[in-house]
């Protein structure tokens, strides 16, 4: 049984061995769409796809780790944050503590 493939099961996956599209039917000889010369185009964008398909994994750890060090920045503002909060409120004391030291002084 010598069965064609289908759009959506090629006998095979190479686009070198498949079968060449053929021209609509149904769209008229003379329209606006031109027919295409892609001779030698299939090649290297073969060549790209599967480039960029073993690239992936790398992007999506180069994403990934983009991702970890926004994150470790954002940490570290909050935290620098905390810190500045916690050193005013400890000087405001102090400033209170002073003042107070202060008005005891004078009134003695």
């Amino acid at each position: 049984m010598n069965t064609a493939g289908t759009i959506d099961r090629p006998l095979t996956h190479d686009p070198k061995k498949q079968a060449p599209m053929k021209p609509s039917t149904s769209e008229p000889s003379g329209s606006a769409t031109p027919d295409l010369d892609t001779r030698g185009v299939t090649g290297s964008r073969q060549t790209n796809r599967t480039r960029e398909m073993h690239l992936i994994p790398e992007a999506l750890a180069r994403a990934h780790m983009h991702e970890r060090l926004h994150e470790a920045q954002r940490e570290r503002r909050a935290m620098s944050l905390a810190t500045a909060r916690r050193m005013q409120r400890r000087a405001e004391r102090a400033s209170l503590r002073a003042r107070r030291a202060l008005a005891v002084a004078v009134m003695q």
